[in-house]
């Protein structure tokens, strides 16, 4: 297989994933929920090439952004030989030198800006490697080697709602499961996006001075669980309030951990305040509207679809806000072209060079 194109798209927690366990492979230090979004979308292109390159939406890109990719072609390339040694078949994929491979990778949303983009750009790298790779990984093995590049990418391998268990001392390997599918429920989320910029400070760097520094982290470890069970048992009931109220307590105390680090870490900007401030006073109007907020300075407001042009508009207007993007839960990363074969049946087709703008 000469090339393929895989398309992902990022995933919003609910209940979030702030820290990781000290026994390294990228694990978790609490469970987390998310839901997989369509309206924001990575397309992704891996092709046979001389040399591993990585090309990020139109710019070639080097340093830590592509080592992280080349370090996931890695571990699908020796992840496959080690299960051939274990079945006892001889060599094979996996075995010997890995094929080098060009990466041309496309965000239709803002990237590095709290939006998820690692765990959409992670995921679709995974399933289009382990299509010209020929490796044959499960689903599930692909959530687990994604998520020890980025734990948000392991969600991204399956659509709508994804639950990702804490690590623990030998949880490898650690994968996402569904926790219930695309059409479950229909919600919306309204993303208010706040700048264009990439943010100051990395997740992973942000949640490990967080959890070296920040006098609140035994707290959040404490408290995270409990949320993620409330949590998960009220998105199993579709109760918008519980789940609601229960997301807003997530965020707040995963950011409250953060600012508490030395020296305090804050993603937020005058807008993100402004937006949680409205999304409160939509409740008190009787709008159905609970919001959240990742590593960065976008607000993604939960609400039902019946509400969510309401919504949008109250949200668009306020100052600082540079645009809106709904997204409804989505389907996980998947392929939709290899070897210039045909899409499969019902995918679309996007470009690298030409995603299509979220609404």
């Amino acid at each position: 297989m000469t090339h393929a194109i895989a398309v992902a798209h990022p995933n919003i927690a609910l209940a979030k994933y702030w820290g990781k366990r000290e026994h390294g492979r990228n694990l978790p230090s609490v469970p987390s929920l998310s839901i997989t979004l369509a309206g924001m979308t990575t397309t992704t292109r891996v092709e046979l090439a001389a040399m591993d390159t990585l090309e990020l939406n139109g710019v070639a890109t080097v340093g830590r952004a592509c080592e992280r990719a080349v370090a996931l072609l890695d571990l699908i390339w020796q992840e496959a030989g080690r299960e051939r040694q274990h079945e006892g078949q001889g060599e094979g994929q996996g075995e010997g030198e890995r094929p080098r491979l060009r990466i041309v990778s496309h965000n239709d949303f803002p990237t590095s800006a709290g939006l998820a983009s690692s765990a959409s750009a992670f995921a679709a790298l995974a399933v289009a490697a382990n299509a010209v790779l020929a490796t044959g990984h499960s689903t599930e093995r692909l959530s687990s080697l994604a998520r020890r590049i980025s734990a948000s990418a392991g969600r991204s391998l399956y659509g709508g709602f994804v639950e990702l268990p804490a690590g623990g001392d030998e949880a490898e390997p650690l994968f996402a499961r569904p926790l219930a599918a695309v059409d479950h429920w229909p919600l919306r989320l309204v993303v208010a996006v706040t700048t264009e910029t990439e943010k100051e400070v990395g997740s992973t760097e942000g949640m490990n001075a967080t959890s070296r520094t920040s006098p609140l982290y035994a707290g959040w470890l404490a408290a995270a669980p409990d949320i993620f069970a409330r949590i998960r048992a009220a998105v199993l009931a579709r109760d918008l309030e519980t789940v609601g109220l229960a997301v807003e307590e997530s965020a707040l105390t995963m950011h409250a951990t953060a600012l508490a680090a030395q020296p305090g870490i804050l993603y937020w900007n005058g807008a993100t305040v402004e937006v949680m401030h409205a999304v409160r006073r939509l409740r008190r109007q009787g709008l159905p509207a609970y919001f959240t907020i990742d590593a960065g300075p976008h607000v993604k407001v939960l609400t039902l679809a019946s509400h969510a042009a309401a919504v949008t508009t109250e949200i668009a207007a306020i100052p600082g806000v540079l645009r809106t993007i709904s997204a409804e839960p989505g389907e996980g990363a998947r392929l939709i072209e290899a070897s210039g074969t045909e899409p499969a049946e019902g995918a679309r087709l996007i470009e690298p060079s030409g995603a299509e703008p979220g609404a």
